[in-house]
C-alpha cells in the first residue's frame, strides 16, 4: 500500500465513522421502537455497499478501492461492535426475544445484503 493509499484509507475511515454518527442521530430521533433500527439500517446498508465494492473488484476495480471503500469508509460506518452491545444490553434489560431478534436478524439481513451486492456487481460487470 502507498503512503497516499493509506492517507486515503484513514480519511475515508474517518468519513465513514462521521456519516455513522449523523445517520444514526437522525434515525434515532425520528425512529423509535423496539429495536435499534438505526444500528441496524448502517449495517445493512454498509453490507450491502461492501458486497457491491468486493464484487466490483473481483470484476477488475482497482484494489485499492476495497482498501479505501471498503476497509476505510465501510469499515468506519458499519458497527458490529454497537450492534453486539445493543443486543447484550437488550438481554440484560431481560428482553430476550428483542435481542434474539436484534442479533440474529442482524446478522441474516447483512448477510443477504452482502448477496445481493455482490449479485448486483456481476450483474453490472456483464
Amino acid at each position: 500500500m502507498s503512503p497516499l493509499e493509506a492517507l486515503l484509507l484513514g480519511a475515508a475511515g474517518g468519513l465513514g465513522a462521521v456519516a455513522r454518527y449523523v445517520l444514526d442521530t437522525a434515525v434515532s430521533r425520528r425512529i423509535r421502537g423496539p429495536l435499534p433500527f438505526a444500528t441496524i439500517g448502517i449495517n445493512v446498508t454498509g453490507s450491502l455497499a461492501l458486497g457491491l465494492v468486493t464484487g466490483a473488484v473481483l470484476a477488475g476495480a482497482d484494489p485499492a478501492v476495497q482498501a479505501v471503500l471498503g476497509t476505510g469508509f465501510l469499515g468506519g460506518y458499519t458497527t458490529f461492535s454497537t450492534a453486539s452491545y445493543q443486543s447484550v444490553s437488550l438481554a440484560l434489560s431481560g428482553r430476550w426475544a428483542a435481542a434474539v431478534v436484534n442479533g440474529v436478524g442482524t446478522l441474516a439481513l447483512c448477510l443477504a445484503a452482502a448477496l445481493l451486492g455482490l449479485a448486483a456487481a456481476a450483474a453490472l460487470a456483464g
